[in-house]
């Protein structure tokens, strides 16, 4: 890891996403927050240009790329939309990343292939009320009826869930507490027994996100991810793996705010000085720097190491936990540095930092990434 550097083609393909988010995700980035609305048409964009099948491989459908390149991605994005870069998220990794690992291939035929060309939008059902941050305590449950199965409970927090075409839907199959009794459901909507909610947010507002209350909804046989019940180890390699995706939004939030904060330090004057030229916020910009940089650094660490077959759940953790941290940071000196300005809706910066707030709590909040890298150390 010494001599890191980027590959010629790992640095062609973020130039060529930037210059995508420039045409496609700027212009409708302002209008989504304020409006709450996630524009449909996106997915299919996405589809064109390759973005939705990034860490699949080439013979299913994918663009083949490595995690780093996956991380390059998604700074980019979320450098200009988190809200877009969630939803992207949401659909491409957590949303069709387990029936790529696990899914028949019927399933595959029938959700993986047109969710990578954008024809179907996905989203995860995991998070539920009263369960918090506890995997293993969800309560969803799903009886064996004849030809199916019968899903009562609730999931909240769900991105994409207003738009989605399906929902893959962790659910206990027996009454057991133990992990083997979660099993993964591919939903498809409107299903009548789902009853989606859209909820209101302070921060990644681009992104739709539902509250489902379930009652007695059928799903098929086919429908239970790769016809196995007790897929809990499926969605533990997923979460990993996407809290360093999650680090790297968190990166691409902090360098938006970090940019913007530069910009307006140079251009704003207070007498015949620059705002840039005081010392005070030449410290706080040059702090903004340095923690964006060592955050940058371990979240690619961290890509490198799932390219490697080597990540494990300190090191996912330990990523996530420094990368939401600053952008937190970084996001409220950009509001500082900007003054008054900083909480007017015309600068980004109050919608960078209300961004990122969401990432020192979601997917997983820094104090279960201090716990597990606590564990991590023997404690």
């Amino acid at each position: 890891m010494l001599d890191f550097s980027f590959t010629e083609e790992q640095e062609r393909v973020r130039d060529m996403v930037r210059r995508f988010c420039e045409a496609e995700i700027a212009p409708l980035a302002q209008e989504a927050d304020e409006t709450e609305t996630f524009p449909r048409e996106l997915f299919q964009k996405w589809g064109e240009v390759g973005l939705l099948g990034v860490r699949y491989p080439e013979a299913d459908g994918g663009a083949g790329m490595d995690k780093i390149t996956d991380c390059l991605i998604r700074e980019e994005m979320s450098a200009v939309s988190q809200g877009f870069a969630s939803a992207w998220s949401a659909h491409t990794h957590l949303g069709i990343w387990p029936i790529w690992r696990a899914g028949t291939e019927d399933q595959k035929q029938r959700f993986f292939k047109p969710a990578l060309a954008g024809e179907k939008i996905a989203a995860f059902g995991l998070s539920e009320p009263d369960v918090g941050s506890n995997v293993r305590g969800l309560k969803t449950r799903a009886e064996k009826v004849e030809g199916g199965w019968r899903l009562n409970g609730s999931k909240m927090y769900i991105t994409n869930a207003p738009i989605a075409d399906f929902i893959l839907l962790a659910a206990r199959t027996d009454a057991e507490q133990s992990a083997s009794a979660i099993s993964l459901f591919i939903v498809e909507l409107p299903n009548p027994g789902f009853d989606i909610n859209s909820l209101k947010k302070e921060g990644i507002r681009a992104s739709e996100t539902g509250l489902i209350h379930i009652e007695d909804a059928f799903v098929p046989d086919d429908c239970l991810l790769g016809g196995e019940i007790g897929t809990y180890p499926i969605i533990l390699e997923s979460l990993s793996e996407n809290r360093i995706g999650v680090a790297a939004n968190a990166v691409g939030i902090a360098r938006a705010a970090l940019d913007a904060s530069l910009a307006y330090a140079q251009d704003r004057q207070i007498g015949s000085r620059r705002v840039s030229d005081f010392q005070a916020i030449q410290h706080k910009l040059a702090d903004m720097a340095a923690d964006i940089e060592a955050a940058r650094w371990i979240v690619f660490h961290g890509a490198w190491r799932v390219d490697q077959g080597t990540l494990d759940a300190a090191t996912a953790s330990k990523a996530k936990l420094i990368a939401s941290e600053t952008a937190l940071r970084a996001t409220e000196n950009a509001i500082r540095i900007h003054g008054g300005a900083g909480i007017m809706r015309d600068y980004p910066v109050g919608r960078y930092h209300r961004d990122a707030l969401v990432y020192v709590i979601g997917e997983g909040t820094s104090e279960i990434q201090r716990n597990i890298t606590a564990r991590g150390l023997g404690l």
